[in-house]
């Protein structure tokens, strides 16, 4: 069975991630995020939402791991900056029903679903330049940077949040992430 652990930035609705993967069949735990690397032994890894990149705790080493890594908005965000991308303030603060038009119809995470699909998302803070090596592949009217890819190292992230009743196709997006962790 997979196993996909997420880490725990401190968000909201960090319990949901793990909820939604049980649901597809994933053996999932949720681990803070101050837990130490090498007691992490999983098939992927989802870095949960947040209220700050302040509170981020040991999430740079988990990118080391040579696993598959979802970034979930905060988590997305973290992993922008980490690797050399860059974020922002967003123009729209708090929760919202947004569309989002995928970008690429290749993408291992989020190429199957509709050209345009309903999300709810967090803009407070976006990623507005992705790092060297991944590709954008889904924007709105929002927000430019929706989700990012880079398939080539198992890096992942999407500003909305699948996890959440409110997300037309969340769960194909931890479905697709549970395939990509089984062929890495």
């Amino acid at each position: 069975m997979t196993r996909i652990v997420v880490i725990d930035n401190h968000g909201q609705f960090t319990h949901l991630e793990g909820r939604a993967l049980r649901d597809i069949g994933v053996d999932t735990e949720i681990l803070e995020n101050d837990t130490d690397p090498a007691e992490i032994d999983a098939d992927g890894i989802v870095l949960s939402g947040g209220p700050s990149m302040d509170r981020v705790g040991r999430c740079a080493e988990y990118l080391e791991l040579d696993v598959p890594v979802l970034g979930i908005c905060l988590g997305m965000q973290f992993i922008a900056e980490e690797l050399g991308g860059s974020t922002h303030s967003g123009d729209y603060g708090g929760y919202a029903d947004v569309t989002v038009e995928i970008l690429d119809e290749e993408d291992p995470l989020i190429g199957s679903l509709a050209p345009e699909t309903r999300v709810w998302a967090s803009h407070a803070d976006e990623v507005d330049e992705v790092p060297d090596g991944f590709t954008r592949t889904a924007r709105s009217d929002v927000c430019e940077v929706e989700a990012m890819s880079d398939p080539e190292r198992g890096l992942y992230g999407v500003q909305w949040h699948p996890e959440v009743a409110h997300t037309a196709e969340g769960e194909a997006v931890f479905e697709a992430f549970r395939e990509i962790c089984d062929a890495w």
